[in-house]
């Protein structure tokens, strides 16, 4: 496993009431073969008062005891500069909720991250009739860098779930790509939870959508029980899209921690199997 890369604050901007994005620099050495519109890294945020190794290595760390370990947290890289060095992550954050986002709130220039990755796996392709991207916030980045990266005649259709109508951003619409933004009505945290994501807004949104005729690829992320109980039946089932040209998978799950999340995750796998 490569050594974590050392990202150094530059500068922060205020996109929306609930969403940061910072920008880092550094030696990006191990994204130079990266080509997936959903990159992400594996941010570690190290605990305060704990003495690390230096250089810090994940596996001695991961020997220390479970109350030393860093937190770790997954996000995407919304823009990417190997050469310059620089990329840019898009954090969302709820007041001091979580680890990431209140750190991505204060964050200043110098202030300094490990992160581990790059990892991915999806990226549009030019032999497709058009493109499906939904997302919520936290898989708003990997929609926007995809659609950056789609030709100039590429058709696509968008939709987003927001909280709120001060939570929309200028995204990348051309001639041929329709961005609808699905508006919540509350924090995604204060939604109730199980399977009501089987009748989530941007479900209904998809759900309603005009479907174009010929092949589609779709990248699907979002809130876990919206998108595996909700999205995922309605496309590969109802829509029959083969499973080959969907990117689906739940990025976060309600009331849950990451390593929460991720226990969720395992167990729906076992139960699937």
């Amino acid at each position: 496993m490569p050594a974590p890369t050392l990202l150094t604050v530059t500068t922060s901007e205020q996109l929306t009431p609930h969403l940061v994005r910072v920008h880092f620099t550094g030696d990006l050495a191990h994204f130079a073969e990266s080509t997936d519109t959903d990159r992400y890294v594996k941010l570690v945020f190290r605990k305060p008062g704990v003495v690390y190794p230096e250089p810090f290595d994940m596996q001695v760390v991961r020997s220390m005891p479970a109350e030393d370990q860093p937190v770790v947290r997954t996000y995407t890289v919304r823009t990417l500069d190997v050469p310059a060095g620089t990329l840019s992550i898009d954090f969302v954050v709820h007041g001091t909720e979580g680890v990431a986002g209140p750190w991505a709130a204060t964050a200043s220039a110098g202030d300094e991250l490990l992160a581990n990755g790059p990892g991915g796996g999806y990226a549009p392709r030019a032999d497709v009739d058009w493109h499906l991207l939904v997302a919520d916030e936290a898989g708003l980045p990997a929609v926007a860098a995809a659609l950056d990266a789609l030709a100039p005649d590429a058709v696509a259709r968008v939709l987003v779930e927001v909280a709120a109508e001060d939570d929309v951003i200028e995204l990348g619409e051309g001639e041929n790509v329709e961005v609808t933004w699905v508006l919540r009505g509350a924090p995604s945290h204060d939604v109730p939870d199980e399977r009501a994501g089987t009748a989530a807004p941007l479900v209904e949104a998809v759900r309603d959508l005009e479907w174009l005729p010929g092949t589609v690829q779709a990248f699907v992320h979002g809130e876990a029980a919206a998108v595996m109980h909700g999205l995922r039946p309605l496309l590969l089932k109802e829509r029959g899209i083969p499973r080959a040209d969907v990117s689906i998978s739940g990025y976060w799950r309600r009331g849950r921690t990451e390593e929460g999340f991720r226990e969720w995750k395992s167990e729906l796998a076992r139960r699937e199997a």
